[in-house]
């Protein structure tokens, strides 16, 4: 069954962040490991591949607490790739540290990354061609919208020991021009290795898009709606925000109690002043959106009920208790953004937790899929919960489980999956489970959601020790790697198998006009 959605053909794919790729310098990155991840998913018949956020991390290393909402992360530099452009010798990378194969130590990490981008910083300047210089500086100046900023904000950072923005002093926290200008002089050369790492990375992406792209691939990225208080984006733009005088929030995001959560969840991002954004007719949103596009084919919007309303918390409060609901933009942010970049906008709208008619309205009224996790589906009474398959509508994207969620197998094992689940899910499905994390590929394979979307572990069958993100704990997450002969595993043909069974297999011209 072929889905006549022109954004969203019926398709399946893989959710697997850049982090988590095999290679010997302590993190995934952007070379030879993830051309070999593209062949594989060719190979596997899968048209999808998600990923997380893509910006600089900071405290916690969280993907959805970037130092820019534009800029991207150094650490995905592929070293072997600046040795093929000249930048780096083979003699700089001769004695990696021997870093854990399964798990991205970030501290060790960041620090052997910096010293090497230095060096290779350090080789651009004296050993660039011409058109390497040309091309350097006409990437920075199409990009200096946001650039100029991040590149002062990070090394601004760097100069005062890593702390937050408020935390500097007074003049380069709060952006006195004079304090600038005399930044911009002082550290001129940090400054501008700041903007070549950026290059570097963007760079690197679009090779690496384009490849993808070229095998019919298609990239999903991630836009979360709130970005981190210290970021260059709040740091540059104050008044798009809740602050105060001295650049503390005032307001900060979070959701209400639930029944996961006796206190709900203070994410301590500062909200949105809407009407200001208003006032440029949300033109900073719109760069966002537009920047995102240019890197990947599909943006999934997290928390994207906050456009229709969001828990307001007051930054005072310890927990998210103490909040109200305050009307977001709605379709009027949208119709605005509809007229700059397009009427059919490649948006997915995660639509999960405590939905409303309103938020359905909102993305039921802009075509948008919503998301349905298979995980969630079994629990509450009967057959009654909306995210079993039989309740799935066309225009959706289904998953095992999302980042957040434990992998199915450590899902099923660890008790999240209760016995009432367990035995509901057997009768749902008809038989006893034997390989969990194969029937919810499945299930999901056989939905009638035109996009199905499963995290690289549940293809492999691994456990909760494989998780990447627990959310609430403070530390430990965002660090799974995996091997290189897991590539070769046969799991891949299963898979395979299962894409062409359920009609998510890649369509070509001539299916196309038969």
């Amino acid at each position: 069954m072929a889905s006549n959605n022109p954004i969203f053909p019926r398709s399946s794919g893989i959710l697997l962040h850049p982090t988590s790729l095999p290679g010997r310098y302590g993190i995934g990155d952007l070379g030879e490991w993830a051309y070999r991840f593209v062949d594989w998913l060719e190979a596997a018949g899968q048209t999808i591949w998600q990923i997380l956020p893509l910006g600089p991390t900071s405290y916690g290393d969280s993907p959805y607490q970037c130092l820019s909402a534009f800029a991207g992360n150094p650490l995905l530099i592929s070293f072997d790739r600046l040795v093929e452009d000249g930048w780096l010798t083979p003699d700089d990378l001769a004695h990696v540290p021997q870093f854990s194969p399964f798990l991205v130590d970030f501290g060790p990490v960041i620090n052997y990354h910096n010293r090497i981008l230095g060096l290779a910083y350090q080789r651009f300047e004296t050993h660039a061609t011409p058109e390497q210089r040309q091309e350097y500086s006409a990437w920075a100046a199409e990009n200096a919208f946001w650039l100029e900023d991040f590149a002062l904000f990070m090394t601004l950072k760097n100069h005062f020991d890593g702390r937050p923005w408020v935390e500097w002093p007074q003049g380069e926290a709060l952006r006195q021009p004079d304090t600038l200008e005399e930044a911009h002089k002082k550290f001129a050369h940090p400054v501008s290795e700041q903007r070549f790492r950026q290059w570097v990375f963007f760079r690197q992406w679009m090779a690496l898009k384009t490849y993808a792209n070229h095998k019919g691939i298609r990239l999903v990225g991630d836009i979360p709606i709130f970005v981190a208080h210290d970021s260059a984006d709040v740091w540059a733009n104050r008044d798009f925000f809740t602050l105060d005088e001295t650049g503390q929030p005032v307001f900060i995001a979070g959701v209400p109690p639930d029944y996961f959560s006796p206190t709900g969840q203070r994410w301590g991002n500062p909200l949105y002043r809407w009407d200001k954004l208003a006032e440029d007719g949300y033109r900073w949103w719109i760069e966002r959106i537009k920047a995102t596009l240019a890197v990947v084919d599909i943006v999934r919007i997290d928390h994207f009920r906050g456009f229709e309303a969001y828990w307001e918390i007051p930054a005072s409060e310890p927990t998210a208790v103490k909040g109200r609901w305050v009307p977001g933009p709605g379709f009027e942010f949208f119709d605005v953004v509809q007229k700059a970049l397009g009427d059919k906008l490649p948006i997915i709208a995660e639509d999960l937790g405590l939905i409303t008619p309103g938020v359905i309205e909102l993305r039921d009224g802009l075509g948008l899929p919503g998301m349905k996790i298979l995980q969630f589906a079994f629990g509450g009474s009967g057959g009654e919960n909306r995210f079993l398959p039989h309740y799935h509508e066309p225009n959706s994207v289904v998953y095992t489980g999302t980042h957040d969620n434990n992998t199915t197998l450590g899902w099923w094992l660890s008790g999240e999956a209760t016995p009432d689940i367990q035995s509901f899910l057997q009768e749902y499905i008809g038989h006893s489970v034997t390989e969990i994390n194969w029937d919810l590929i499945r299930v999901g394979m056989m939905s009638v959601a035109h996009t199905f979307v499963a995290p690289l572990q549940d293809i492999w069958g691994f456990g909760m020790d494989t998780r990447m993100n627990t959310p609430g704990r403070e530390a430990g997450n965002w660090g799974w790697r995996f091997t290189a002969e897991w590539l070769e595993n046969p799991a891949k043909d299963r898979l395979a198998h299962m894409t062409r069974t359920y009609g998510r297999w890649p369509q070509t011209a001539e299916d196309a006009a038969s």
